[in-house]
C-alpha cells in the first residue's frame, strides 16, 4: 500500500510540475476579420486608449486628395468608417503612418503628414483634435515651429498630464546635419508647449514608439552614432524633461543606411517590454527585453525569431505579464509571412504561428490585444489595388 501511495504521489507531482512549466499563453487559429475600408488604402495603424479602446486608422487615396479614416472596435467588429480629413497634400508612405488616438470622454487626437514644399521628403506633422467623438475636428496645427521644408514624421503619441505628448523624427538640421528626435505637448486648447530635442542624431526613417509607465512616459527609437551604429535606445521623462537616450541592448548593428525598422514598446505599471529587429553581423534577429523598473534597466534579450526575416516588429502586452511579438518573415516561395509568438510571464516562448501570407513587398503590420484576442491589420496588393486586411487570434491564458 505504501508503494502504491508513493507511486501516486510521484505521478501527481510530475503532472502538476508539467502543468506549471507550460505557462505560455495558447494562441488559437487566425480568423479573417472584415474591415470597413474600401478603395486604394495605405498606412493602417492601431492606437489604444488608456481604457483599452482600439482604433484602426488608415489612408484612402482619392482623386481629390487622401482621406484619413478610422474605425473603432466595438464588440468584436469594426464600426463604420469615420473620416478625419481629406488632405490634397497628404504625404502617403508605407512606413510613416498617421494615427487617431482615443483619449476618453469623446475626445480624440489625430496626426497626419502634409507636404510643406514640392520635394519628396519635405513634409510637416500636423495635428487635429475632436471633442465630440469625431463628429467635428479642430483646425489642424503644425506640431513643430522650425518652418523648414524638411522631413518630419514617424510620430508617436501618448496622453500627458497637460495634454498629449508627441514624439517625431525631425529633419530641420538636414541635409548638412543629422536627423533629430524631438517632442512637444499639445494642450486641449491647441497650444504647442514643452518643445524639446530628445536626441541630436537618430536613424533617418525608423518608427518610434511610446508608452506610459508608473514613472511617466518612455520612448524607444533607433539611434545613430558617428560610427553608424544603429541600435535601439530608450529615453524616459523625468521632471518634465526627456533624459538622454541610452541603448536597450548593445547589438552593435553597423549599417550605413536606414533599415526602416523601428522598435515597439509596451508598459503596465513598472513592467516594460521592448521588441525590435536587428541584423548585426549579418544575422537577422527579432529580440525582446523586459524591465521591472519602468525602463531604467533591462534583462538580457530573448531571441524570438531569426533567419529569413524582415522585421517590422509588433508587440502586445497580454495578461499575467505575458507578451505577444509579431514580425514579417519570408517563406520558401519568397512571399512575406506575418508571424506571431507568445512569451510567458516567466520568459518562456511559445510556438511560432503563421497569421497570413502577404503579397505586398513592403508592409508594416499592426498588432494589438483586446478582449482576449490578438488583432492584426495590414495592407496587401494581390488585386488591382491595395486593400486593408485584418485578422484576430484567440488567446487562452494558463
Amino acid at each position: 500500500m505504501r508503494y502504491y501511495c508513493a507511486l501516486i504521489c510521484i505521478i501527481l507531482a510530475l503532472f502538476f510540475g508539467a502543468c506549471s512549466n507550460t505557462d505560455s499563453p495558447f494562441l488559437g487559429a487566425p480568423e479573417a476579420v472584415a474591415t470597413p475600408a474600401s478603395g486604394d488604402v495605405a498606412g493602417p495603424r492601431f492606437s489604444q486608449g488608456e481604457g483599452g479602446e482600439l482604433v484602426l486608422s488608415w489612408m484612402e487615396i482619392g482623386a481629390s486628395g487622401t482621406t484619413l479614416n478610422y474605425a473603432t472596435l466595438i464588440a468584436g467588429e469594426f464600426s463604420a468608417v469615420r473620416p478625419v480629413v481629406t488632405e490634397p497634400r497628404m504625404f502617403v508612405n508605407w512606413a510613416d503612418l498617421p494615427s487617431v488616438l482615443p483619449l476618453g470622454e469623446n475626445r480624440l487626437i489625430a496626426h497626419w503628414l502634409r507636404y510643406s514644399a514640392d520635394k519628396t521628403y519635405s513634409y510637416d506633422v500636423v495635428v487635429s483634435q475632436s471633442f465630440d467623438g469625431g463628429t467635428t475636428w479642430d483646425d489642424a496645427i503644425t506640431a513643430h515651429t522650425d518652418g523648414t521644408p524638411t522631413e518630419h514624421g514617424f510620430v508617436s503619441m501618448v496622453p500627458a498630464p497637460d495634454g498629449v505628448s508627441l514624439l517625431w523624427l525631425d529633419g530641420r538640421n538636414t541635409p548638412d546635419g543629422s536627423m533629430t528626435l524631438r517632442s512637444a505637448v499639445i494642450t486641449p486648447d491647441g497650444q504647442l508647449t514643452k518643445e524639446q530635442e530628445v536626441d541630436e542624431s537618430v536613424c533617418d526613417c525608423c518608427q518610434t514608439d511610446m508608452a506610459i509607465t508608473a514613472r511617466g512616459a518612455v520612448a524607444v527609437y533607433r539611434d545613430r552614432t558617428a560610427a553608424e551604429i544603429r541600435d535601439i535606445s530608450i529615453s524616459r521623462v523625468e521632471n518634465e524633461r526627456w533624459l538622454p537616450g541610452r541603448r536597450v541592448h548593445a547589438d552593435n548593428w553597423t549599417i550605413p543606411g536606414c533599415p526602416v525598422n523601428g522598435p515597439s514598446i509596451v508598459a503596465r505599471g513598472e513592467q516594460v517590454a521592448v521588441a525590435w529587429f536587428t541584423a548585426a553581423s549579418d544575422l537577422p534577429v527579432v529580440k525582446v527585453v523586459r524591465s521591472a523598473d519602468s525602463g531604467v534597466s533591462f534583462t538580457d534579450p530573448l531571441e524570438i525569431a531569426s533567419g529569413a526575416i524582415n522585421g517590422y516588429v509588433g508587440l502586445a502586452a497580454l495578461e499575467q505579464g505575458s507578451l505577444a511579438v509579431s514580425w514579417v518573415a519570408k517563406n520558401e516561395a519568397g512571399d512575406n509571412v506575418l508571424r506571431v509568438r507568445a512569451v510567458s510571464g516567466s520568459g518562456e516562448p511559445g510556438p511560432v504561428q503563421d497569421v497570413a501570407t502577404i503579397h505586398q513587398l513592403r508592409v508594416f503590420p499592426q498588432l494589438a490585444f483586446v478582449d482576449d484576442h490578438l488583432w492584426f491589420a495590414w495592407t496587401d496588393d494581390d488585386t488591382d489595388q491595395r486593400y486593408l486586411a485584418a485578422a484576430r487570434i484567440p488567446v487562452t491564458l494558463p
